[in-house]
Parts: C-alpha cells; sequence; structure tokens
C-alpha cells in the first residue's frame, strides 16, 4: 500500500499511510508504529533512489513457492489499494491502465500446485516485471502531482 501510494504522491505522509493501513486493525505500540514509518520512509527512499535499489518487499527465495505467490499476491492487492487511496479519480496517463490491469491479474494467481523450476522462474518474472513497473508508474503518476486528491 505505501509503495502505491508514494507511487502517485511522493508526498504523502507516513502518518495518512498509517492511518489507511489501520484503519479497521486494533490499536498498536507506538514501538510497532515506528517500525512501520521506518519501512515507510525506506520505500519513499529506495523509490527515489537513482540506483534502481527499490524491490517489492516479499518472502526470501527460499520460502514455500506458495507462500511467496500468495505474497505476491497480497503485495499487488495492497499496491493497488494505495494507488486507489491516493488518486480515487482513475485518470490514469499513458500506458497506466494496461500495467495497472497487469498487476489486477497478477491479484488472481493460484498457488495450489505450484512446484518445480518453471513456476520459481515465472514468479521471478512477475516480480521483476512489478519491480520495473513500479518505477515506471512512479515516474508516470508523480509527475505534476504533488498533492492527494
Amino acid at each position: 500500500m505505501a509503495t502505491g501510494m508514494l507511487c502517485v504522491n511522493d508526498h504523502v505522509t507516513s502518518t495518512q499511510w498509517l492511518t489507511e493501513l489501520l484503519r479497521n486493525a486494533l490499536p498498536i505500540a507506538e514501538e510497532q508504529q515506528e517500525v512501520l514509518v521506518r519501512l515507510f520512509e525506506e520505500t519513499r527512499r529506495l523509490l527515489n533512489s537513482d540506483e534502481f535499489e527499490f524491490d517489492l518487499f516479499l518472502p526470501d527465495e527460499d520460502s514455500p513457492l506458495n507462500e511467496q505467490i500468495e505474497a505476491l499476491r497480497n503485495w499487488c492487492i495492497g499496491f493497488l489499494a494505495g494507488v486507489g487511496f491516493a488518486n480515487p479519480k482513475s485518470n490514469w496517463p499513458g500506458d497506466v491502465n494496461e500495467i495497472l490491469k497487469d498487476i489486477v491479474e497478477f491479484t488472481k494467481l493460484e498457488t495450489e500446485d505450484v512446484a518445480g523450476e518453471d513456476d520459481e522462474n515465472a514468479l521471478m518474472e512477475v516480480t521483476e516485471f512489478l519491480r520495473s513497473a513500479v518505477l515506471l508508474l512512479r515516474d508516470e503518476l508523480s509527475v505534476g502531482n504533488n498533492t492527494l486528491h
């Protein structure tokens, strides 16, 4: 969700993100909030880096493949929620609609009966696509967009 919000508006604050993230959750301890704020600000830093440092926050490759795919699906759902929160009007420029449609399709990935090198390679390709797509979307969506709508 943080990545989606930051792609649309680099000026979104961690407070805005936490409010949306924890909207229906029980209150969390201040230490937990501090960890989340650091995660948010690190996401901002990585997205703005000229070194192509940004990566999706997912389980490592040693985790079971079905867990990796489930995490990727959830990442996509959160990303789309963040984009929608930051710009609910959905008047997207350029290729943004097509990229967002692709990300919607990734929310439908199956986690059952996945195993083997082909599925691992497919997951790696999707992850790399998303990594590049996020940076492209950030460039497309943040141009001239300095405030939340």
